[in-house]
């Protein structure tokens, strides 16, 4: 007699390929064939309208008579590993890259990477962002103190306009022309209110969250700012991102 874990494998198999699955019967077997090609006609269509709804800016951008048979090859070769799907969905943005009939909308992954992240933020852990005072007092000895990131604050960088097509194509946006080829980046959270921001940053912006996000002083950080865009002006973005609620806490460094 099979094992769970072996009939679990087996049904799993079965919805792959169509075939019925060992132990599935009913009076008719081929009423028992039927019933079976129903629930995975079901189960495909679930699997993708909860791809949709992860990634609803990409089925917008190319058509819902597309994004079926999209969703379609993508379940094939990625079908979920649990039952909790926010955790399915992650080798989307790969998977549009390596697809040929995408081949002339190079962008549309880092539109999806940038859905991705939106989700890893909502469901990121929960922390108290810091006070406006913990902030001054970070101010104050910018040489000794470093920036603990919120749990939710994800990076995005991409060569695409990836962040204004996602913008120009939320409900209620009209469409303007967009240059796709321009690049762009941002920061992703999940704010004070439980709402996940989208934060658009310019190249010394990003520089100097990712070296705070690799345990640099801010100081340091806005020096890899400078380096990268002359000029940047750290103390604007730290607030930003502050009020924001991009940080938790403002550690000193310790001395070695």
């Amino acid at each position: 007699m099979p094992t769970h874990a072996e009939l679990i494998a087996e049904f799993r198999a079965g919805l792959a390929s169509g075939v019925l699955p060992p132990g599935v019967t009913a009076r008719d077997p081929a009423e028992a064939a039927r019933r079976f090609a129903v629930y995975r006609n079901n189960v495909a269509h679930s699997l993708s309208r909860a791809l949709a709804s992860r990634y609803p800016v990409i089925e917008r951008l190319v058509g819902e008579d597309f994004f079926r048979p999209l969703a379609a090859a993508f379940i094939a070769a990625h079908p979920p590993a649990s039952p909790m799907l926010f955790q399915w969905g992650g080798e989307f943005p790969g998977f549009l890259a390596g697809f040929p009939p995408l081949r002339d909308l190079p962008y549309l992954a880092d539109v999806a990477e940038l859905e991705w992240l939106r989700g890893q933020a909502y469901h990121a852990a929960d922390a108290q962002p810091a006070d406006a005072t913990a902030l001054a007092r970070a101010a104050e000895a910018p040489a000794q103190t470093l920036a603990q990131l919120h749990p939710s604050v994800r990076m995005l960088t991409s060569r695409f306009a990836a962040v204004t097509i996602w913008q120009a194509n939320q409900p209620g946006v009209e469409p303007e022309p967009i240059d796709p080829d321009r690049p762009e980046g941002a920061a992703i959270l999940r704010d004070r209110r439980d709402n996940v921001q989208v934060l658009p940053l310019a190249a010394g912006d990003l520089a100097f969250l990712a070296a705070l996000g690799r345990g640099d002083t801010l100081l340091a950080a806005a020096e890899a700012a400078q380096a990268l865009q002359p000029g940047h002006e750290a103390g604007s973005i730290l607030i930003t991102l502050a009020n924001a609620g991009a940080f938790i806490a403002f550690p000193q460094e310790v001395a070695a």
